[in-house]
Protein backbone atom coordinates (compact mmCIF):
# COMPACT_ATOMS: atom_id res chain seq x y z
CA UNK A 1 0.00 0.00 0.00
CA UNK A 2 1.29 3.70 -0.95
CA UNK A 3 2.52 5.81 2.19
CA UNK A 4 0.42 8.41 3.31
CA UNK A 5 1.49 11.40 3.80
CA UNK A 6 -0.02 13.59 6.50
CA UNK A 7 1.00 17.89 6.84
CA UNK A 8 0.43 18.93 10.57
CA UNK A 9 -1.01 22.57 9.37
CA UNK A 10 -1.44 24.77 11.87
CA UNK A 11 -1.75 29.07 12.22
CA UNK A 12 1.69 29.24 11.57
CA UNK A 13 2.53 26.62 9.25
CA UNK A 14 1.04 24.84 6.42
CA UNK A 15 1.92 22.61 3.45
CA UNK A 16 3.96 24.55 0.65
CA UNK A 17 2.78 24.42 -3.12
CA UNK A 18 6.05 22.32 -3.78
CA UNK A 19 4.90 19.76 -0.70
CA UNK A 20 1.58 19.67 -2.56
CA UNK A 21 2.85 19.20 -5.94
CA UNK A 22 5.36 16.34 -4.56
CA UNK A 23 2.52 14.18 -2.94
CA UNK A 24 -0.84 15.15 -4.82
CA UNK A 25 -2.75 12.77 -2.12
CA UNK A 26 -1.49 14.03 0.49
CA UNK A 27 -3.22 15.74 3.20
CA UNK A 28 -2.86 18.94 5.89
CA UNK A 29 -4.37 17.71 9.20
CA UNK A 30 -4.15 19.97 12.50
CA UNK A 31 -2.57 18.06 15.58
CA UNK A 32 -5.95 16.67 17.33
CA UNK A 33 -6.96 15.08 14.14
CA UNK A 34 -3.74 14.11 13.24
CA UNK A 35 -3.08 11.98 15.97
CA UNK A 36 -6.59 10.45 15.72
CA UNK A 37 -5.51 9.42 12.03
CA UNK A 38 -2.27 7.65 13.83
CA UNK A 39 -3.87 6.12 16.27
CA UNK A 40 -6.73 4.63 14.09
CA UNK A 41 -4.32 2.90 10.76
CA UNK A 42 -1.54 1.20 10.53
CA UNK A 43 1.46 3.53 11.49
CA UNK A 44 4.38 2.02 8.95
CA UNK A 45 2.08 3.39 6.27
CA UNK A 46 2.22 7.01 7.02
CA UNK A 47 4.72 9.41 6.96
CA UNK A 48 4.32 12.80 9.05
CA UNK A 49 5.54 15.92 7.92
CA UNK A 50 6.07 19.10 10.26
CA UNK A 51 7.10 22.85 9.79
CA UNK A 52 9.91 24.37 12.10
CA UNK A 53 7.75 27.85 11.30
CA UNK A 54 5.57 25.94 14.21
CA UNK A 55 6.99 26.67 17.24
CA UNK A 56 5.16 23.86 19.07
CA UNK A 57 6.81 21.33 16.54
CA UNK A 58 8.81 19.60 19.75
CA UNK A 59 5.59 18.96 21.58
CA UNK A 60 4.07 18.11 18.72
CA UNK A 61 7.10 15.59 17.70
CA UNK A 62 6.67 14.85 21.27
CA UNK A 63 3.03 13.65 21.51
CA UNK A 64 2.91 11.90 17.93
CA UNK A 65 5.65 9.74 19.35
CA UNK A 66 4.75 9.15 22.54
CA UNK A 67 1.73 7.75 20.32
CA UNK A 68 3.31 5.46 18.24
CA UNK A 69 6.69 5.14 18.64
CA UNK A 70 7.55 3.98 15.24
CA UNK A 71 5.95 7.03 13.41
CA UNK A 72 8.38 8.49 10.59
CA UNK A 73 8.68 11.95 10.74
CA UNK A 74 10.02 14.67 8.69
CA UNK A 75 10.85 18.07 9.84
CA UNK A 76 11.00 20.72 7.10
CA UNK A 77 12.99 24.16 7.92
CA UNK A 78 12.84 27.43 5.40
CA UNK A 79 16.16 27.83 6.73
CA UNK A 80 18.44 24.43 7.08
CA UNK A 81 20.89 24.74 10.03
CA UNK A 82 22.63 22.46 11.52
CA UNK A 83 21.74 22.88 15.39
CA UNK A 84 17.89 22.49 14.67
CA UNK A 85 18.83 19.58 12.79
CA UNK A 86 20.86 18.08 15.21
CA UNK A 87 18.03 19.01 17.74
CA UNK A 88 15.57 17.79 15.31
CA UNK A 89 17.64 14.32 14.83
CA UNK A 90 18.42 13.68 18.56
CA UNK A 91 14.13 14.08 19.17
CA UNK A 92 13.33 11.28 16.69
CA UNK A 93 12.81 12.91 13.23
CA UNK A 94 13.74 10.78 10.74
CA UNK A 95 14.59 13.69 8.06
CA UNK A 96 15.45 17.26 7.88
CA UNK A 97 15.54 19.50 5.17
CA UNK A 98 14.23 22.40 3.63
CA UNK A 99 10.56 23.44 3.11
CA UNK A 100 10.89 24.91 -0.19
CA UNK A 101 12.79 22.10 -1.71
CA UNK A 102 11.52 20.84 -5.18
CA UNK A 103 8.83 18.39 -5.28
CA UNK A 104 11.70 15.28 -6.73
CA UNK A 105 13.62 16.17 -4.21
CA UNK A 106 10.85 15.89 -1.34
CA UNK A 107 10.11 12.56 -2.84
CA UNK A 108 13.35 11.56 -2.61
CA UNK A 109 13.11 12.09 0.81
CA UNK A 110 10.27 10.28 1.55
CA UNK A 111 11.82 7.41 -0.64
CA UNK A 112 14.83 7.31 1.88
CA UNK A 113 12.53 7.33 5.28
CA UNK A 114 10.29 4.94 3.83
CA UNK A 115 13.24 2.38 3.32
CA UNK A 116 14.60 3.15 7.12
CA UNK A 117 17.33 5.71 6.43
CA UNK A 118 17.48 9.26 7.80
CA UNK A 119 18.10 12.30 5.48
CA UNK A 120 19.74 15.78 6.31
CA UNK A 121 20.96 16.24 2.93
CA UNK A 122 24.68 16.86 1.40
CA UNK A 123 25.20 19.95 2.62
CA UNK A 124 23.80 20.05 5.60
CA UNK A 125 25.29 16.84 6.60
CA UNK A 126 28.69 18.01 5.87
CA UNK A 127 28.40 21.18 8.12
CA UNK A 128 26.98 18.95 10.91
CA UNK A 129 30.32 16.47 10.57
CA UNK A 130 32.40 19.42 10.56
CA UNK A 131 30.67 21.14 13.61
CA UNK A 132 30.94 17.99 15.61
CA UNK A 133 34.35 17.33 14.85
CA UNK A 134 35.68 21.12 15.82
CA UNK A 135 33.48 20.77 19.13
CA UNK A 136 35.47 17.02 19.60
CA UNK A 137 38.28 18.64 19.08
CA UNK A 138 37.82 21.36 21.12
CA UNK A 139 36.95 19.54 24.42
CA UNK A 140 39.06 17.40 26.81
CA UNK A 141 40.30 14.44 24.81
CA UNK A 142 38.55 11.76 27.17
CA UNK A 143 40.38 8.20 28.17
CA UNK A 144 39.57 5.70 25.99
CA UNK A 145 38.41 3.41 28.52
CA UNK A 146 35.41 1.79 29.76
CA UNK A 147 33.76 3.03 33.07
CA UNK A 148 34.07 -0.29 34.74
CA UNK A 149 37.34 -1.12 33.27
CA UNK A 150 40.98 0.49 33.10
CA UNK A 151 41.13 -1.39 30.00
CA UNK A 152 41.88 0.82 27.30
CA UNK A 153 38.95 0.29 24.57
CA UNK A 154 40.26 -0.55 20.76
CA UNK A 155 41.11 1.96 18.51
CA UNK A 156 39.19 1.76 15.69
CA UNK A 157 41.38 3.30 13.23
CA UNK A 158 43.41 -0.04 13.28
CA UNK A 159 40.61 -1.86 11.76
CA UNK A 160 40.98 0.39 8.95
CA UNK A 161 43.54 0.28 5.66
CA UNK A 162 45.67 3.21 5.14
CA UNK A 163 43.44 3.96 2.31
CA UNK A 164 40.27 3.60 4.07
CA UNK A 165 41.92 5.61 7.06
CA UNK A 166 42.69 8.45 4.91
CA UNK A 167 39.28 8.49 3.79
CA UNK A 168 37.78 8.77 6.95
CA UNK A 169 40.10 11.37 7.97
CA UNK A 170 38.62 13.60 5.28
CA UNK A 171 35.19 12.66 5.75
CA UNK A 172 35.35 13.33 9.55
CA UNK A 173 36.79 16.66 8.39
CA UNK A 174 33.25 17.65 6.71
CA UNK A 175 34.62 17.02 3.50
CA UNK A 176 32.07 15.80 0.47
CA UNK A 177 32.70 12.63 -1.27
CA UNK A 178 33.87 15.09 -4.64
CA UNK A 179 36.48 16.93 -2.33
CA UNK A 180 37.85 13.85 -0.73
CA UNK A 181 38.57 12.23 -4.61
CA UNK A 182 40.32 15.59 -5.66
CA UNK A 183 42.60 15.56 -2.46
CA UNK A 184 43.24 12.10 -3.21
CA UNK A 185 43.65 12.13 -6.91
CA UNK A 186 40.92 8.75 -7.26
CA UNK A 187 37.22 8.96 -8.05
CA UNK A 188 34.56 9.37 -6.37
CA UNK A 189 33.23 6.30 -6.96
CA UNK A 190 36.38 5.31 -5.65
CA UNK A 191 35.95 7.29 -1.94
CA UNK A 192 31.92 5.73 -2.01
CA UNK A 193 33.55 2.19 -1.67
CA UNK A 194 36.29 2.69 0.56
CA UNK A 195 34.08 4.96 2.96
CA UNK A 196 31.23 1.75 2.79
CA UNK A 197 34.09 -0.30 3.72
CA UNK A 198 35.11 1.82 6.86
CA UNK A 199 30.91 2.20 7.94
CA UNK A 200 31.15 -1.54 7.70
CA UNK A 201 34.15 -2.38 9.71
CA UNK A 202 33.26 0.59 12.27
CA UNK A 203 29.48 -0.31 12.59
CA UNK A 204 28.27 2.78 12.01
CA UNK A 205 25.25 4.38 9.16
CA UNK A 206 26.75 7.59 8.24
CA UNK A 207 29.22 10.65 8.82
CA UNK A 208 28.10 11.56 12.08
CA UNK A 209 28.31 8.77 13.60
CA UNK A 210 31.75 8.05 12.37
CA UNK A 211 33.03 11.05 13.83
CA UNK A 212 31.59 10.19 17.40
CA UNK A 213 33.12 6.61 16.93
CA UNK A 214 36.99 7.63 16.29
CA UNK A 215 37.02 10.46 18.56
CA UNK A 216 39.44 10.78 21.04
CA UNK A 217 41.65 7.91 19.09
CA UNK A 218 44.88 8.36 17.90
CA UNK A 219 45.72 7.59 14.87
CA UNK A 220 48.05 5.04 14.37
CA UNK A 221 51.42 5.64 12.83
CA UNK A 222 51.87 4.41 9.56
CA UNK A 223 54.43 1.31 9.71
CA UNK A 224 58.25 2.30 8.53
CA UNK A 225 58.62 1.04 4.78
CA UNK A 226 60.35 -2.21 4.43
CA UNK A 227 64.56 -1.68 5.40
CA UNK A 228 64.00 1.73 6.77
CA UNK A 229 65.80 2.30 9.77
CA UNK A 230 63.74 2.81 12.71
Amino acid sequence: MNTQHLFLSSSTASATERWRQAFAAGQSLGAPALLKRLQGGAVERSMVWLSANDAQWPEHLRQILQAQPGARVVLLSGAPEPLEGLKALDAGVRAYTHAYAVPALLQEVATVVEHGGLWVGPDLMHRMVGSTQAALANRAAPAATTASSAVPAANPWTLLSAREAQVARNVSAGRSNREVADLMFISERTVKAHLGAVFEKLGVRDRLQLVLRLAGFPEPSPAPAAGSTP
